[in-house]
């Protein structure tokens, strides 16, 4: 107990330290415990209670992947997959089956590896990252551009795909059994803890969620949802399933309630939590002196098999799309996701792969989890050397116009700024480096395009030299001097109009030649009072008007 809690003290330690330099380098949490995990397993080594604390590590990080599963599962109404059924079913499915066909031939004819553990690389290989290129979708509005939908919709099938996958190595672990009998064995128990699950199993977690929620007490309705996850978990493990099969068939069930927005938060943090003791877990699984002497073989493995991945979305998705959607959709998902580490974990625990194979299939999904980060936070440069089109950044189709204004932002002041001068029938143009912005402003109507107002090519493009004004509507002080400064250096006598909201940002403007600095408080201030005493003129009238009109046997009351 006393090295499971130091150990469990010094990790999260380092965790915290590690994550926070590889944040201000865009490097994923998830590679933060993974290294913590390594390191912690190479200083703890010579404690021969160590293997003890590991299992118990091990324990908790299988429940992360649960959790992770069963928020997972929270995402996966019906409404959902209706909607998007084609994509999440056509192209998840092609690509799953894909990439998996051509990482086994791979395996098992270029490298020889075995029938079963070809099988096992060539669908864990066919997952990608739903951990890091979701959550770069949802900060960068990417997921609302048609490579971002089309990503998810693969994203959301490999998900789904990942429990049919874990119940397979489980039955591949019965030697006893053919391999159409395990395929048969898993359809049919499979079939029968759904059916258990969405009948009595839905009634049963409706209850107690109801139940829990009338009480008024949150500890009370947290421990539900627990109760419900491990529950679940535990059912499913004792049919012979994987624990995570339980819990994402329970996250389905109350995504088709009024409850699954407060599950989802109130289970976050834990979840957050627990996911991380799981890559923990992985890290201490990393052999550093064999990665060290087999670094370029795992390196070119690594090229490889995300090379193969590439090749096959990028011909899938351009089906039915364009080269530039292809492309990105290839890049957002090329790498292989973190569910692989469960898939080598489990047949690694299950003994149907070798522990050398385990620890290099391991590195290799490490290291291209590494490299993601820094991939899909560049995606539109590296898809710039593949296709240009409209949602490429800073590509912009030189305006044929003289006397317009630009307007530089759209959001809330922004489009009060665009409103006003469409109805004044100023020609105006739209800039802004946030793609959900220009997509909200073509939807009004407006010419907007996706580019940053301090670039060479977006400013001659958007003809800043013939314009009448160039508005900033931003708020960041940073991002509005670097602005200005490019548009003065390109062109001296430009008419730049920004607002300022303090006084520091005044004096940090003062020094660059702009026409018109707006003190945005002044003038709220200016409005209110101008406001207000135009009520008390109005209201002085009135009285008076009242006073006039009073009977003459009516005595007023003295003041």
């Amino acid at each position: 107990m006393d090295s499971t809690l130091i150990i469990l003290a010094v990790s999260l330690a380092l965790a915290s330290v590690l994550n926070i330099i590889l944040t201000k380098f865009s490097i994923s949490h998830i590679i933060g415990y993974i290294i913590t995990g390594t390191i912690i397993s190479i200083v703890f080594s010579i404690d021969g209670g160590a293997a003890d604390s590991h299992n118990s590590l091990d324990l908790i990080g299988e429940f992360g992947i649960v959790f992770l599963m069963f928020t997972i599962g929270l995402e996966m109404s019906f409404a959902k997959l209706h909607k998007l059924k084609y994509l999440i079913f056509f192209n998840g499915f092609m690509q799953v089956a894909l990439c998996s066909i051509s990482i086994f031939c791979l395996a098992y004819f270029a490298f020889s590896v075995d029938v079963t553990s070809s099988v096992i690389i060539s669908l864990a290989f066919s997952l990608s990252s739903t951990a890091i290129v979701l959550p770069y979708l949802k900060k960068s509005k990417d997921i609302i551009t048609p490579y971002g939908e089309k990503s998810v919709a693969v994203l959301i099938f490999q998900d789904i795909a990942v429990i049919p996958i874990l119940l397979l190595i489980s039955f591949l672990a019965d030697d006893s059994l053919p391999l159409s009998d395990i395929l048969l064995k898993t359809a049919l128990y499979g079939t029968i803890i759904i059916v258990f699950m969405f009948t009595i199993g839905k009634r049963i977690i409706a209850w107690l969620l109801h139940f829990s929620s009338k009480a008024q007490m949150e500890e009370l309705f947290l421990g539900s949802v627990f109760t419900i996850v491990l529950g679940t978990s535990l059912i499913a493990h004792s049919f012979g399933f994987s624990y995570s099969l339980g819990a994402f068939i329970a996250g389905m069930i109350i995504a088709e309630t009024k409850f699954h927005l407060k599950v989802e938060t109130d289970i976050a943090s834990y979840k957050d939590l627990l996911l991380g003791a799981f890559f923990f877990s992985i890290g201490t699984k990393i052999d550093v002196s064999y990665f060290a002497s087999n670094f370029f073989i795992v390196l070119s493995l690594l090229v490889l098999v995300m090379l193969v991945k590439a090749v096959i979305i990028f011909l899938l998705i351009r089906h039915k799309s364009n080269k530039s959607e292809s492309v990105k959709s290839a890049i957002a998902l090329c790498q292989i996701g973190e569910f692989s580490f469960a898939i080598f974990t489990l047949a690694g625990n299950q003994n149907i792969i070798t522990a050398e194979l385990q620890s290099s299939l391991i590195l290799i999904t490490v290291l291209s989890m590494i490299v993601t980060p820094f991939m899909v936070n560049n995606i539109y440069k590296i898809a710039a050397l593949f296709a240009d089109d409209f949602f490429e950044s800073d590509k912009i189709t030189p305006i044929d116009a003289s006397g317009h204004t630009i307007i530089c932002g759209f959001e809330i002041l922004g489009k009060i700024v665009a409103r006003k001068l469409e109805k004044n029938n100023v020609k105006f143009y739209i800039i802004s480096d946030n793609l959900q912005h220009v997509l909200v402003a073509r939807e009004r109507g407006y010419i907007a395009y996706f580019g940053h107002l301090d670039k060479l090519p977006v400013l001659d493009s958007l003809k800043v030299k013939d314009s009448h004004s160039v508005i900033l509507t931003l708020d960041s002080l940073v991002t509005k001097q670097i602005i200005i400064e490019a548009v003065l250096n390109y062109y001296p006598d430009a008419n730049i109009i920004t607002q300022v909201n303090t006084r520091k940002e005044k004096l940090a403007l003062n020094k660059f030649k702009i026409n018109s600095l707006i003190h945005a408080r002044n003038e709220i201030a200016t409005l209110m009072v101008n406001e207000s005493t135009s009520e008390n003129i109005i209201e002085s009238q009135v009285v008076n008007e009242e006073r006039t009109i009073l009977p003459s046997n009516t005595i007023e009351p003295k003041p």
